[in-house]
């Protein structure tokens, strides 16, 4: 049985059914999945429950993993865990814990990785225990944005260089990082408008480790920030995921932002394991 693809929306996003990603995949499927994903920005792959190293091992075929750092609970691995369970005791975190502050900020629009001098190309999200209620994930297409603007608007953005700082972006919920912590996540630059090699399509790098414009007055930055956030999130370009145990999800960093929403962690148990893949090299 080949790949099925079928949309989600008329913007983006694409439902993927006829491969075991439990398994090897062979080069043309391979192929066929980067494709997809670079022309839908978000594939979702139902009913594809994997253990941790199954995911590495699907993860790989679009790069390099990452490291994660920041305070998050698996920082120091190659994964970024979203839970409020505990890895060494199995018991749920308090939600006033450190931990689980630090992520509240998953639920501001981002772009995983932004704020690293290496970029992501993708994230593969797997959902290994979700809540009953709660705790969808949504996706916004910054593609969407830059190809709403007229033709004159986006030859200036094509020459913009955007800093992205994760100790600025956790201070938007209210989350401090130690001074020695902070020195460990200087801020990176990145060009504002990103082409996809596959489809020469471009799409904008935004989102909340999104700090400035470099060389622009802040309220001026802050301005065309939001405008093309705004865009990048209307209803019109955005897709919402209920998570079903086993599925797996994969996006684009360079062309979709993503938001996790609430669910009641006093009452759900939630773990959902993120492997982010690296672009390989520094962007010119």
């Amino acid at each position: 049985m080949g790949l099925k693809i079928e949309p989600l929306t008329h913007v983006f996003g694409a439902e993927v059914t006829g491969a075991d990603l439990g398994k090897p995949l062979d080069p043309p499927t391979v192929d066929a999945i980067s494709r997809a994903l670079a022309e839908h920005l978000v594939l979702v792959f139902p009913g594809q429950p994997m253990d941790d190293t199954q995911q590495i091992a699907f993860s790989e075929i679009f790069g390099p993993l990452e490291t994660t750092r920041g305070a998050n609970p698996a920082k120091g691995t190659v994964f970024a865990r979203q839970s409020n369970i505990d890895i060494e005791t199995g018991t749920t975190i308090a939600t006033d814990d450190r931990r689980m502050h630090y992520q509240k900020a998953n639920m501001l629009w981002h772009s995983d990785s932004s704020f690293k001098a290496i970029p992501s190309r993708c994230s593969v999200l797997t959902a290994r225990e979700i809540p009953a209620e709660g705790g969808a994930t949504e996706f916004g297409s910054t593609r969407a944005a830059y190809e709403s603007l007229d033709a004159e608007r986006r030859a200036e953005l094509d020459t913009l260089i955007v800093e992205h700082d994760l100790v600025y972006s956790r201070r938007l919920v209210g989350f401090e990082f130690t001074e020695e912590e902070a020195a460990t996540m200087p801020a990176s630059r990145h060009r504002l408008v990103q082409t996809c090699p596959m489809t020469g399509r471009k799409a904008v790098l935004i989102g909340a480790h999104a700090k400035e414009i470099v060389g622009w007055p802040a309220e001026k930055s802050r301005a065309l920030l939001d405008d093309l956030l705004a865009r990048a999130t209307s209803s019109a370009n955005t897709y919402r995921h209920e998570w079903r145990t086993g599925d797996a999800v994969v996006w684009d960093n360079r062309s979709a932002v993503h938001r996790a929403t609430p669910y009641d962690g006093t009452k759900y148990r939630r773990l959902m394991q993120r492997t982010t893949i690296s672009l390989g090299s520094v962007q010119p």
